[in-house]
């Protein structure tokens, strides 16, 4: 069988370009989205978005070993989980945010369940943001009103208005497979906004009027990081890792999935995200959200439990899982990754 050509990747778009989208991007959406009936049934099967309460008792033993974010040079890659989607990264000597949240409370949802990895007074001077979608467990207001307006924040689709609204002067909006570059010490890092199985929403009327997905941070000469977002699993993970061969560390969700039978479309297994991780063809697999909001009915500790016998059962090194605990951190030196190509 002949592997499909590589379609080229986009040229850069200019940043803070100023772009017109359609009003809805409900057309992009791979499995029809959760209605009254899925929780009328949820009820009528007397089931509940929550954790059993027997289970709870697993919450002081989730993992959390907050250390300084540290140090690294230009060439070298390094994570640190700040808890659910949120890690500061490292990159071609860039800092980078990927949908922060560290308020305790937001809307919606329960409280965290384990303490923000990396209080903000600690935090790096940020070079840019990256968002996934608009859901509040990733877009949270209170967090981006701690950055400098100035900022440069990378966002999907039809959000930049929302974004420039809270005073941000320097916001880039990309549909799927478009990229940005910003200057780094070493040369242009490289943003390319790539799809995901999921949805958006902030209100009661702006179903899918923004979009969603994932973003490829890429170094000069690598190393290539992948971050997820939020996602169900599906064929665009293939598709990812046909047009951006060589991903060195991939972030995917590993929670929320319980009860499955209404969550799959829209978030990952725990054996799923393993799945994902080699049709991505990606080395390393560090897991996120899991294990800072209660959002499903999963009990707390099991999400890890799941992916570390999928990860073995698969055949993978044990020392290219990175399950990082909250606010711990883990980095690829420039000899290492250059040694995997």
């Amino acid at each position: 069988m002949t592997t499909p050509a590589r379609p080229p990747l986009s040229p850069p778009r200019p940043l803070g370009e100023p772009r017109e989208w359609p009003a809805s991007f409900a057309d992009r959406l791979t499995s029809p989205l959760p209605g009254v009936t899925d929780f009328v049934r949820l009820a009528l099967r007397g089931e509940r978005l929550r954790p059993p309460a027997h289970t709870l008792d697993q919450l002081a033993r989730l993992p959390v070993d907050p250390a300084p974010v540290p140090d690294v040079a230009p060439g070298d890659l390094s994570l640190t989980w700040v808890g659910h989607a949120s890690f500061i990264v490292r990159i071609g000597g860039l800092t980078v945010l990927t949908d922060p949240v560290w308020s305790r409370k937001i809307v919606g949802t329960p409280e965290r369940v384990t303490p923000v990895g990396v209080p903000w007074p600690e935090v790096p001077h940020i070079d840019a943001v990256v968002i996934s979608h608009n859901h509040y467990d990733h877009l949270d207001t209170a967090t981006l009103d701690r950055l400098p307006p100035t900022t440069p924040l990378l966002v999907p689709a039809g959000l930049a208005d929302w974004i420039r609204r809270r005073g941000f002067t320097q916001v880039t909006e990309l549909d799927w497979w478009e990229a940005v570059e910003l200057p780094g010490p070493l040369g242009p890092v490289r943003f390319d906004f790539v799809p995901s199985h999921h949805w958006s929403r902030r209100g009661l009327t702006d179903t899918c009027r923004t979009l969603w997905g994932g973003w490829t941070l890429t170094a000069p000469e690598g190393p290539r990081v992948y971050f997820a977002g939020d996602t169900g699993y599906g064929h665009w993970f293939g598709e990812i890792g046909h047009r951006y061969p060589g991903i060195d560390l991939a972030i995917l969700p590993i929670g929320a999935y319980a009860p499955r039978w209404m969550l799959h479309p829209v978030h990952t297994s725990p054996e799923e995200a393993v799945r994902a991780c080699e049709d991505l063809g990606a080395r390393i697999l560090t897991p996120m959200h899991w294990a800072t909001f209660l959002l499903s009915a999963e009990p707390p500790l099991e999400p890890l439990r799941r992916v570390t016998t999928a990860w073995q059962t698969a055949g993978r090194p044990r020392d290219d899982l990175w399950d990082l605990a909250i606010g711990a951190s883990k980095a690829l030196r420039a000899a290492q990754w250059r040694a995997s190509l």
